[in-house]
């Protein structure tokens, strides 16, 4: 093979990458959109299928892993193809863990379920909605190699830190007002701390997109003047 070919030839798997990456984002997040309609609407068969339905994540997280390594193996990458490529293999974990979190959703959900509702949600599902949009719009930025999208992403972070809080408080209140409500209020806080940690891995996303593109890490020093 060629220098021509070899560089062609990488190129190509490195597109293939990406898009087993967005595949798996979208299921992730798919799986995050079908555990929350099970809470919203009741949908025990919902819930059911997240938590039952992990394998085409697990799947996918040992391919694209798989793939990372072979990429690194055969074509020793260098510049921000090696950042890509390392970056890819720090997104897979944390898409992998999206999906972990949506099967917590679900088993709060239906736990939940059992109880006799607490409260309107209201909160909780706008916060599932900030955190999706922040997963689908890092990986976007991912594949872009878009800056601005990635750092748009990472100044979301603190509306989905702030419902959490205000769920918080709100459920606290009830708690203490009413103790039979103690069991369902729990339920929802930890739902609403799993959407605030899928809300964490979208942010752990966005700062890989810009490690990758300028080879910065913001990890410890994000300033919203910045993006």
């Amino acid at each position: 093979m060629t220098t021509e070919q070899n560089v062609r030839h990488f190129q190509d798997e490195l597109e293939q990458l990406k898009a087993r990456l967005l595949a798996m984002g979208g299921l992730a997040e798919d799986r995050v959109r079908t555990a929350m309609r099970g809470l919203t609407e009741g949908d025990q068969a919902a819930l059911d299928r997240v938590i039952t339905g992990d394998d085409a994540i697990n799947q996918l997280h040992v391919e694209i892993d798989d793939r990372c390594v072979k990429l690194l193996a055969l074509h020793q990458p260098m510049a921000i193809d090696l950042r890509a490529i390392v970056s890819a293999v720090k997104i897979n974990n944390d898409l992998e863990r999206v999906g972990d979190l949506a099967v917590n959703i679900a088993e709060a959900a239906a736990r939940y379920m059992t109880h006799v509702p607490v409260k309107p949600l209201i909160d909780i599902p706008r916060m599932a909605v900030i955190a999706q949009e922040m997963l689908r719009d890092a990986l976007d930025a991912y594949v872009r190699r878009d800056l601005s999208m990635a750092g748009n992403v990472l100044n979301r972070d603190d509306e989905v830190d702030a419902l959490k809080t205000l769920v918080f408080k709100e459920l606290l209140g009830y708690m203490q007002r009413d103790k039979t409500t103690v069991a369902a209020s729990l339920d929802l806080i930890l739902i609403s701390r799993h959407l605030e940690r899928i809300g964490d891995h979208a942010t752990n996303v966005a700062e890989d997109v810009i490690f990758m593109v300028s080879a910065r890490d913001v990890r410890h020093q994000v300033e919203e003047s910045k993006f």
